[in-house]
């Protein structure tokens, strides 16, 4: 069995004195790990870092096979971006999240590009708004997107303001009525595509984070991981 593709590093761990092993998440095979011959080296280092970009080819002999993988730096991320924390703390959460969120060796075409063109912007303006309608795109790849378009009540597709906690749909001030209180702030600029300003992404990494916590995380039966909470305390 063998395949060619590229792939994003989501992580690295040692394997015995001189391998390593490595998860990447790649545009036509999904998460997938292998083993890298040789990863534990010095000359090594420099490539296996965390949002590397890599042309990969795998080989086993079964295909349920952990199998190895033979890896070419195309180019690195975390080098680039080191002395901007946040941006670090950005690039540790999607590798986190992708770790955490998507089963093994299934494609999600459109999320690697949505994650690609995401770590290639990290550090530059506007890249956390980005992070934000991420996490929204990989809520609904996993199957729990929210409906952002019209609301619930009333059908309106204007003056949308409120998500409801139970069905993930967009709500009016006039549709919510006395039950307003009980509803999600929806921030205006992501029912209208706008540029997010500073209350806007809070806003915005509240509300994904809730679904995130009370869909995802509770399906999977694991707590989210701690990188998305550190990107968010460090933004608070």
């Amino acid at each position: 069995m063998e395949w060619r593709d590229q792939g994003i590093l989501l992580a690295t761990w040692p394997h015995g004195e001189a391998n390593a092993v490595v998860e990447v998440f790649t545009a036509l095979h999904g998460r997938h790990a292998g083993l890298v011959r040789g990863g534990g080296s010095r000359k090594m280092a420099p490539v296996l870092q965390q949002g590397a970009q890599l042309d990969l080819t795998w080989r086993a002999r079964l295909e349920e096979q952990m199998g190895t993988l033979s890896v070419d730096l195309m180019r690195a991320r975390a080098g680039l971006i080191m002395s901007d924390r946040l941006a670090l703390l950005g690039l540790s959460a999607v590798c986190a999240l992708c770790r955490y969120a998507l089963p093994e060796r299934l494609a999600y075409p459109g999320l690697y590009a949505a994650t690609e063109a995401l770590m290639d912007r990290l550090g530059e303006n506007g890249w956390l708004q980005d992070y934000a309608r991420w996490e929204l795109r990989l809520l609904e790849e996993t199957g729990f997107g929210l409906d952002l378009g019209q609301c619930a009540v009333t059908g309106a597709r204007e003056g949308l303001v409120y998500v409801s906690p139970r069905s993930g749909r967009a709500v009016t001030r006039e549709g919510a009525g006395e039950y307003a209180a009980r509803l999600l702030p929806l921030p205006e600029e992501l029912a209208t595509g706008q540029p997010l300003d500073a209350d806007g992404l809070r806003e915005a990494l509240a509300l994904s984070g809730y679904f995130l916590h009370h869909w995802l995380a509770e399906a999977i039966g694991r707590p989210l991981p701690e990188a998305r909470a550190r990107l968010v305390s460090a933004l608070n």
